[in-house]
C-alpha cells in the first residue's frame, strides 16, 4: 500500500498553546485583512494571501516564516527567498493533543482577526498509524470524545475548515487497524463529524486517502459508516505526492458513490508526483526530487473541487527516513529542496 503516514507535527511540539494564541493576537501577528499590509515576524515580512482566491489564514509565526527570518538574518537571502515560497502560503495547523481548546482558540482568533478562514488538521484517533512513525492518538475513546469537544470550544463560531483524522478509515480499509477497534472508530468519527458541524461557521472534510492506495470501491461504505453523509466532504492526498490530475479523478469516481460530495486536495508537495523509486513501503516517506504542488485556492479546475490546501506543511519531516529527523519536525534542507524544484 501506499499511505501517507508521518504527518503529524506534534514532535515538535511548540510551547503552551495559551502562549501561542496570546502572542498571535497581542502582537498583532496577522494582518488587517486585505492583504496589503505585510506584517513583520523578526524581519520574515509575511503578509495574508488575496482573499477571494485564498481564504485560509498564513500564520506568519509558523517554522517556515522563522527560517525566512533566520536566514535573512545570516545573510542568506536567496535561500531567505526560496522558504518564502512555503512561508506566505496558509498550511493546516496540527491541533496537538494536550491542550486543544486552546490551540484552536489560539489559530482560529487569529484567523478571525486577519479575516480569514482557519485550517485545522485533527490527528488524534485512538491507536493512529499502526505503530508507524506517528503513532500515539488518544489513550481510548472516551479521552478522544474529549478532546474533539476541546477543539469545539476552542472553534466557537469562527471561521474554521477542519481536515478530520488522516488514514484514520483507510486503515480500517487496508487492515492495518485491528478489527476489535472498527466499531469504536466509526463511532468516534461519526461523533466528531456531529460536534464538528454543530459549529456555526465549521466545515469538515473526512480523510479519504489517496490515488494510489486503491480503488474507491473499497473505501466509499466505510466513509459512509464513518458519517461522511453529515460532512462538507472529504480530503484526499493528504501528506501524499500523487499529482493533482490523478488526485481529482480518484476524488471525483469516489464522490460518485458517496452522495456526489466535493472534496479538497492536499497539493503541498505533489509538484513532481509520486517517487517511484526504492522501497515500495517508504515511498511516501522523504522522497527525494519532489516539489511544491499548486498553491492554495478555492478558485480550482473543477467545480467538485472545493479547495486546493496545503495540509502537510512543506519542509516538516515524514519521519526517520533517508536522513530525516522525527515526524513532523522542520528540516531546512528538505524544504529548500521542495521550494528549489517548485515552479
Amino acid at each position: 500500500m501506499y499511505l501517507k503516514r508521518g504527518a503529524w507535527r506534534g514532535a515538535r511540539a511548540r510551547t503552551s498553546a495559551v502562549v501561542l494564541g496570546a502572542a498571535l493576537l497581542i502582537a498583532g501577528c496577522s494582518s488587517s485583512g486585505d492583504g496589503e499590509e505585510p506584517d513583520d515576524n523578526a524581519g520574515a515580512a509575511i503578509s495574508q494571501q488575496p482573499k477571494e482566491t485564498d481564504p485560509f489564514w498564513v500564520n506568519p509565526d509558523g517554522n517556515a516564516a522563522e527560517q525566512v527570518a533566520a536566514l535573512e538574518k545570516a545573510g542568506k537571502k536567496e535561500d531567505a527567498e526560496q522558504i518564502r515560497k512555503i512561508a506566505q502560503q496558509p498550511t493546516g495547523e496540527w491541533i496537538g493533543p494536550e491542550n486543544p481548546e486552546q490551540e484552536a482558540r489560539g489559530y482560529t482568533e487569529a484567523a478571525d482577526k486577519a479575516g480569514r478562514t482557519a485550517l485545522l488538521v485533527l490527528y488524534n484517533i485512538p491507536h493512529r498509524d499502526c505503530g508507524q512513525y506517528s503513532q500515539g492518538g488518544a489513550a481510548d475513546g472516551n479521552a478522544y470524545r474529549d478532546w474533539i469537544d476541546g477543539v469545539a470550544k476552542g472553534i466557537e463560531d469562527r471561521a474554521t475548515t477542519v481536515i478530520l483524522e488522516p488514514d484514520a478509515v483507510l486503515h480500517l480499509v487496508d487492515g492495518c487497524t485491528p478489527d476489535e477497534f472498527h466499531e469504536e472508530r466509526y463511532d468516534l468519527l461519526k461523533g466528531a463529524i456531529t460536534k464538528l458541524k454543530s459549529l456555526k461557521n465549521t466545515k469538515v472534510y473526512l480523510d479519504a486517502g489517496n490515488a494510489g492506495w486503491g480503488h474507491p470501491d473499497q473505501i466509499f461504505e466505510p466513509l459512509k459508516w464513518a458519517g461522511i453523509d453529515q460532512a462538507d466532504g472529504f480530503a484526499v492526498n493528504v501528506s501524499n505526492f500523487y499529482t493533482t490530475k490523478d488526485s481529482t479523478a480518484y476524488g471525483k469516481q469516489l464522490s460518485t458513490k458517496v452522495g456526489d460530495k466535493p472534496f479538497v486536495i492536499d497539493t503541498s508537495r505533489n509538484g513532481n508526483g509520486p517517487y517511484n523509486q526504492g522501497n515500495p513501503d517508504e515511498r511516501w516517506c522523504n522522497p527525494p526530487g519532489r516539489a511544491l504542488g499548486e498553491t492554495p485556492t478555492t478558485k480550482t479546475a473543477d467545480p467538485l473541487v472545493d479547495a486546493y490546501v496545503w495540509v502537510k506543511r512543506p519542509g516538516e519531516s515524514d519521519g526517520e527516513c533517508k536522513g530525516g529527523p522525527k515526524a513532523g519536525e522542520w528540516w531546512t534542507n528538505y524544504a529548500l529542496s521542495l521550494a528549489k524544484a517548485s515552479k
